[in-house]
């Protein structure tokens, strides 16, 4: 199970953007990277042309670059601070009546469920 998963609120721990804080828009497990709003802004020059939605105007757009999952942490939802994720196996019942076990994510620091 994953540890940054997406639509999560993370902190850049490492890096030019080290400080800043947002959610995460698509993580890259082969790559071990994510991607985050706002993070790793790169600037990429564009040729015109068509895209679905008719035609693409061109110039230099700003896109977010995808970063190293290691140099991001999970924020933590009560102390809004950075935090490692621990796992916690709780046993359910399904509705069928069978029983069935799941594991949940937390932060190590405040105990909340991310």
């Amino acid at each position: 199970m994953a540890r940054i998963k997406k639509g999560d609120q993370v902190i850049v721990i490492a890096g030019r953007d080290k400080g800043k804080t947002g959610r995460v828009l698509r993580v890259l497990p082969d790559a071990e990277r994510v991607v985050v709003e706002g993070i790793q802004r790169v600037t990429r020059h564009v040729k015109a042309g068509q895209s679905a939605q008719g035609a693409r105007t061109g110039g230099i757009e700003t896109v977010e670059a995808p970063i190293h999952a290691s140099n991001v942490m999970p924020v933590d939802p009560k102390t809004k601070k950075r935090t490692r994720v621990g796992f916690r196996v709780e046993e359910g019942e399904r509705p069928d009546g069978r029983k069935r076990t799941v594991r949940v994510r937390y932060a190590k620091k405040s105990g909340e469920d991310l």
